[in-house]
């Protein structure tokens, strides 16, 4: 899997970031599109959003990833953006229980705001900071299995995991786009009619880079 740098493609999928303020999520979105980590980073004012251009499963996928504000005063303007998302990532800080105690909160607003079948995926970041660490990767694992949620733990400022993460929910993301293209047209072939079929994310426009 390796980035394929051109205008064309033939997905676009939007992914969203969201969790409290202060857990990492725009320093996650800076190391993975621009390979840079910085300490002194303002908190997001509102949305926010970068592109990054892969190439996976033979297809040129083009991600629109938001990083949302987590500050209450935000939420009406966030809450907006859950609306056309193909997948979520949740995040939380390990150093920072209430962050943790979050997400069940951030999982409510999914399920409020979001397509019911989106694709999520909970993240516990700043697993750098051991010595700080405030909830066990057992507890995280264990959230995640409750609430039927892929799990895994980052760090933006090493960069573990950052890669693994995007890739891996924009590889489901793919999955269940194919799969929704393979049921519809086994449905048209039954009933033997030609129609056109939207696919979601599907697109061959330019897009711009913006960040």
């Amino acid at each position: 899997m390796q980035n394929k740098e051109s205008t064309e493609y033939d997905h676009l999928f939007k992914l969203l970031l969201i969790g409290t303020s202060g857990v990492g999520k725009s320093c996650m979105l800076m190391r993975y599109v621009d390979n840079n980590f910085t300490n002194n980073f303002y908190n997001t004012i509102g949305v926010d959003f970068k592109i990054k251009s892969i190439f996976l499963e033979n297809k040129n996928i083009k991600l629109q990833i938001w990083d949302t504000a987590g500050q209450d005063r935000f939420r009406t303007i966030t809450c907006s953006y859950y609306r056309g998302a193909h997948g979520i990532i949740i995040v939380y800080d390990i150093t920072d229980r209430e962050s943790f105690d979050s997400v069940k909160m951030w999982m409510s607003e999914i399920d409020k705001y979001a397509q019911e079948d989106v694709i999520r995926m909970l993240v516990g970041n700043k697993c750098d900071v051991e010595d700080k660490r405030a909830v066990s990767y057992e507890e995280g694992e264990a959230l995640a299995k409750q609430l039927k949620l892929q799990f895994i733990e980052t760090s933006a400022k090493l960069s573990t995991n950052i890669e693994q993460s995007f890739l891996t929910i924009a590889k489901n993301v793919l999955e269940k786009s194919q799969n929704s293209i393979k049921a519809e047209s086994g449905q048209n072939m039954k009933i033997g009619q030609i129609t056109s079929t939207q696919v979601i994310g599907n697109t061959n426009k330019k897009s711009s880079q913006c960040c």
